[in-house]
């Protein structure tokens, strides 16, 4: 290969890598536009022309990375999950700590949380979504509380992971923190007091 057909090469690959790293900031500002727009927006109501427009970018560009709305709300949702699990991050079997970064979770994304869960019943998109959030909350809870799980018999551990998921429940911090007005440190203790008293078995 010569100077001029390598140099040629290397010209062509570095303007196929700058034009890949084009377009996955592009993505990347589609899908924060989205879930931006759904953090004050109900889902029926953004339009995919709504969503080009805020992202400088054509509804031809928005199709062809995501296929749909739908496709859209998908990487929304995988964007969502991988910043909540950074939040939610915990050393297993520390109640405290689980209580305090799943409060701050919900200081985090309650809002368009409560807005996907007031619309899944007449939106099978956002049914979908609730849905795989509440699987991934169960998970959660089951790899949080092992340490003190794992000595439980079956039935009593599915009783109490059921448990948990009620007692740190969203709804359980909106009544508390939206509807109550209670402060950061009340919803901690007693979202504390019901968990400490389904992990000792009362």
């Amino acid at each position: 290969m010569n100077t001029t057909t390598s140099s040629k090469t290397r010209k062509r690959a570095y303007n196929q890598t700058a034009r890949a790293e084009a377009a996955e900031a592009t993505a990347t500002r589609i899908v924060e536009v989205f879930h931006h727009l759904l953090m004050t927006e109900w889902y029926d109501s953004v339009s995919l022309d709504h969503v080009a427009k805020a992202a400088g970018v054509t509804v031809p560009t928005v199709l062809r990375r995501f296929g749909s709305k739908e496709g859209l709300l998908v990487a929304v949702r995988d964007k969502m999950q991988i910043e909540t699990d950074a939040r939610r991050r915990v050393t297993p079997g520390d109640v405290e700590a689980a209580i305090e970064v799943i409060i701050s979770d919900y200081e985090e994304s309650g809002d368009i949380m409560l807005r996907i869960l007031a619309q899944e019943d007449r939106l099978p998109a956002l049914k979908e979504l609730a849905d795989f959030g509440r699987v991934q909350h169960r998970r959660w809870i089951s790899e949080t509380f092992s340490p003190q799980l794992s000595v439980m018999k079956p039935a009593a551990r599915e009783l109490a992971i059921d448990s948990l998921m009620t007692a740190l429940d969203i709804y359980v911090w909106k009544v508390l923190r939206c509807d109550r007005g209670r402060s950061r440190k009340e919803v901690s203790q007693v979202m504390g007091q019901f968990v400490k008293s389904i992990l000792a078995g009362q």
